[in-house]
């Protein structure tokens, strides 16, 4: 090392030699321009960066960096160049070609495979291959947490949320590329995975946690790395904003770099600045004080990508900053001692201008090929299928239709497609498969091969087309149509909602009954953030891929038909949460009594009040009384969580039974104290009590009267008394009376015909009903009123019950003159019949005859006193359904 130092000598005294070591530049082009041949030359730029713009194949790769050091070899530079890539895989790669250069996961995919050693295999072979190349330094591994993974652009590039996760992937791939002589740059310090983004292009990206938050989460795997021995970190360019810091630009501040990331975290290697050729940067500072405060910072290279009239300010900043004594010649000489250590240890004259190239590339490539194909086998993730539609040649005949939605999306850095339109022809490479370029649309071309392996694969029947932000179109819906199969792709949805709301409008449309009554089965793949759907159970069949290249869509075909069986599982804490059931809190479970009438009314209200905006409460009208029925021939138990301090209830539970039957009839929480086990406590307790009685032989969840009524249309405005009549059913959301309804029972629901008096009356009004049974009579024009007129639950509830033919019907209402339907009501073993008690409604409330005939009822008033208690006691059967799921977690 003495001998090194002493040859180096001359450098440090001249300082223009010794101040371009401290930059990293880059520039536009596959070939060397005057412009990086300057640089190099006549500014002594010691670290050059490559970017896909310079890169067309791996022999031309080869050549440009061989090409690059002959001029630094030329122009007197005592040691050679920094050679640098961005290739992180998945969907950042800078290098790409199919001959030569495999492709691999993102590091999301890579830690979905589940295991370090694989993250090692992939991240040396990476390092093998672009050091064959010239490349010296890998611009990685990414140690990013991603604390707030829904809404971060860095995506897929970063391990998962988990630190520990991210420590032990990031660290596996580092040795993995030190291994193979490339030096490492960790990024992005202090952390891209939590930015809080105010939209402006000229704002700089924050962030909002304390030093504390940090310590314990985003700062861990840069502080492993580091006692590992990580070779360089970049810093990030963004602001930080909270109780012990206010930073306009990360990379450009002392106490990031010099305090908390040396000091702190005890790094002592290189410490390379975000590009500074940032709109932010320049409006707030400009280039040249950036390149000053980024040195005086700490920082040891300046990195600045493309423009030489930029770099060439930030070289001369640099210059007059030493001239006029604000940066040290000491300060300089730091970080060129740095600097000189880092080329030491990966690059000589001898590697850097004799790169092994396309011989040892051709001498892997058929087991790095086969390490590809495992990596991707191993990664590619069923979160859910619920429904068991895969695979999909156990679940299609060879007459259905499939359909495949993929949106318009640019071709990735690294992959066949980019290539081909970068040459604008095709190659020798059979690139002829990708596109047709004067048929199809921008970005379509992307999937269209992935839906020929598709066709192939299933030797059926395919459709293909892209969606937009535009939503569904009648296109989309005559496909959808036809369809009895769809597969809907989706990349960043969280980002691009458009994405998410096109999604869930065809869930919705899949989710409607065909007139064979079959549902259309629905797959949706995620080809980028796994977060996109990860905890949106409405979406019954969920795969990842985490990438769209080739090599992960062929998996994806292969998982699709059943030839490979996923083997990946979603990173950090969604892996958690598949993988173990969460810890729950035991909350003491008492009996209610009398003395909580007026908390659990307070309770109901509470419910009610935080539903959906536009969507009714399943607990509208109830009160305490409500859950009391006050039959001899059925027991009633009910329970709550209490506060023994304040008498509030934080949730409740109806149980009934008969001699052989239990039901669950209700089970809600206070919204401000739910997914705290509340409900599931409340559900264990009710279950205890249930199978404890003596003969019991079944439990339901749910009453015995799901009566849902969704609406009459308010075009009908010719029919006021009607509207009035049959609004008494409404909700609030969509009321046209404030009057409550009354349920009347029927005990044989099949031998029931409407009392002639109640026909005669409805008939005076132009209106008629019929009672039909089955999905099969749930035809388009019901479901259409349902799902205008009423919420999501109640829409699921009809379609629910109805599965059920031999318990279940639907009465549609409507004008004899029109085509227009009034109304649909779900029936189980009774119907409902609305009852106004508005005096000027004198047909309905003074003939007797509409009356129906109820044996155990004297007079009208108690009859609509018994029958409105239990009617509003059953539309807790609407809320045991909407919060079932949640309340047993």
């Amino acid at each position: 090392m003495a001998a090194f130092q002493e040859d180096l000598d001359p450098i440090w005294d001249d300082m223009d030699r010794a101040m371009g070591q401290l930059f990293m530049m880059g520039w536009e082009g596959e070939e060397v321009t005057p412009q990086i041949r300057s640089l190099i030359a006549d500014y002594g730029l010691g670290s050059v960066i490559l970017t896909a713009k310079n890169l067309k194949s791996a022999a031309d790769t080869a050549r440009l960096a061989q090409e690059l050091q002959i001029i630094a070899r030329d122009a007197g530079h005592p040691v050679p160049l920094i050679i640098a890539l961005d290739q992180e895989n998945g969907g950042v790669n800078s290098l790409y070609d199919e001959e030569y250069i495999c492709q691999y996961p993102s590091a999301m995919g890579v830690a979905a495979a589940g295991s370090p050693d694989l993250a090692y295999e992939v991240a040396n072979a990476t390092a093998v291959e672009v050091s064959s190349v010239g490349v010296n330094m890998i611009l990685g591994p990414v140690l990013d947490v991603l604390n707030n993974a829904q809404i971060q652009p860095l995506g897929v590039r970063a391990a998962g949320d988990d630190p520990h996760e991210a420590s032990q992937f990031g660290i596996a791939s580092m040795n993995g590329y030190k291994d193979a002589g490339l030096t490492t740059c960790g990024k992005h310090f202090p952390s891209y995975g939590n930015l809080t983004f105010l939209g402006s292009t000229l704002d700089m990206p924050i962030i909002t946690e304390t030093l504390e938050q940090l310590s314990l989460g985003a700062l861990v795997p840069f502080r492993n790395a580091i006692n590992a021995g990580l070779d360089a970190i970049m810093v990030g360019g963004c602001a930080i904003n909270n109780k012990d810091m206010n930073i306009m630009h990360a990379c450009l501040s002392k106490e990031v770099v010099d305090d908390l990331l040396r000091r702190d975290l005890g790094f002592n290697g290189v410490v390379v600045s975000e590009c500074l050729e940032m709109e932010a940067l320049n409006v707030d500072i400009g280039f040249r004080g950036g390149c000053v405060m980024a040195i005086e910072a700490g920082c040891d290279l300046v990195l600045l990508c493309r423009s030489f009239s930029v770099q060439k300010e930030a070289l001369s900043g640099l210059k007059i900053g030493l001239e006029n004594g604000m940066v040290s010649v000491d300060r300089v000489r730091t970080s060129l001692r740095r600097v000189l250590k880092l080329k030491a240890n990966c690059t000589s004259w001898e590697k850097a201008l004799n790169p092994p190239g396309l011989k040892l590339l051709s001498k892997f490539h058929e087991s790095h090929h086969s390490l590809s194909t495992r990596a991707y086998d191993n990664s590619i993730t069923v979160m859910r299928d619920n429904n068991q539609l895969l695979p999909l040649s156990h679940t299609m005949s060879e007459s259905d239709e499939l359909l495949l939605l993929t949106p318009l999306l640019k071709p990735l850095p690294a992959s066949a497609a980019t290539k081909f339109l970068s040459e604008g022809k095709a190659t020798a490479i059979d690139h002829d498969r990708w596109m047709d370029r004067g048929s199809i649309m921008s970005g379509e071309g992307v999937f269209r091969e992935f839906g020929r392996q598709l066709a192939r694969q299933r030797r059926g029947k395919l459709l293909h087309t892209s969606y937009t932000a535009n939503g569904v179109r009648p296109t989309h819906e005559h496909l959808i149509e036809r369809a009895s199969s769809i597969i809907i792709v989706t990349a960043d949805a969280t980002r691009n909602l458009y994405q998410s709301g096109f999604t869930k409008h065809v869930s919705m449309m899949c989710s409607l009954p065909t007139p064979t009554g079959k549902k259309k089965s629905l797959i949706v793949v995620s080809v980028s953030s796994p977060y996109d759907f990860a905890r949106d159970k409405s979406i019954g069949t969920y795969i990842c891929t985490y990438d769209f290249t080739e090599t992960a869509m062929e998996a994806l075909v292969r998982v699709l038909f059943g030839q490979l069986r996923p083997q990946g599982s979603l990173p950090g804490s969604l892996r958690k949460v598949a993988k173990a059931q969460k810890s729950r809190q035991a909350w003491l479970v008492e009996s209610y009594s009398e003395k909580d009438i007026n908390s659990l009314n307070t309770l109901i209200q509470t419910v009610s009040k935080a539903s959906v905006p536009g969507s009714p409460s399943p607990l509208w009208g109830a009160t305490a009384l409500s859950f009391s029925l006050s039959d001899p021939a059925i027991a009633e138990a009910h329970f709550v969580v209490r506060n023994s301090s304040t008498g509030a209830l934080y949730g409740f539970c109806a149980t009934y039974a008969t001699a052989t039957i239990g039901h669950i009839g209700a089970l809600f929480v206070d919204p401000s104290k739910r997914n705290l086990s509340i409900g599931h406590s409340l559900y264990q307790r009710a279950l205890r009590s249930l199978t404890s009685r003596p003969g019991l032989q079944s439990i339901k969840i749910g009453t015995r009267l799901p009566g849902i009524y969704p609406g009459v249309p308010s075009t009908e405005g010719s029919v006021p008394r009607l509207r009035r009549w049959l609004g008494a059913l409404l909700p609030p959301a969509a009321t046209v009376s404030s009057h409550q309804f009354a349920s009347c029972i029927i005990q044989d629901l099949h031998h029931w015909s409407p009392p002639e008096q109640v026909v005669k009356a409805v008939q005076r009004l132009h209106v008629d009903f019929d009672l039909i049974h089955g999905l099969g009579a749930f035809d388009d024009e019901v479901a259409a009123h349902i799902s205008t007129y009423g919420s999501w639950e109640q829409y699921k509830l009809y379609t629910l019950a109805l599965a059920d033919a031999e318990a279940c019907g639907v009465v549609p209402t409507q004008l004899l003159e029109t085509i227009a339907p009034l109304g649909f009501k779900v029936l189980n073993s009774f119907t409902d019949l609305g009852y106004s008690e508005d005096e000027d409604d004198e047909e309905l409330n003074e003939e007797p005859e509409d009356m129906p005939p109820v044996k155990s009822i004297a007079t009208r008033k108690q009859w609509l006193e018994k029958f409105r208690q239990e009617g509003t006691a059953i539309e807790s059967a609407r809320m045991a359904m909407k919060v079932f799921e949640e309340a047993r977690q």
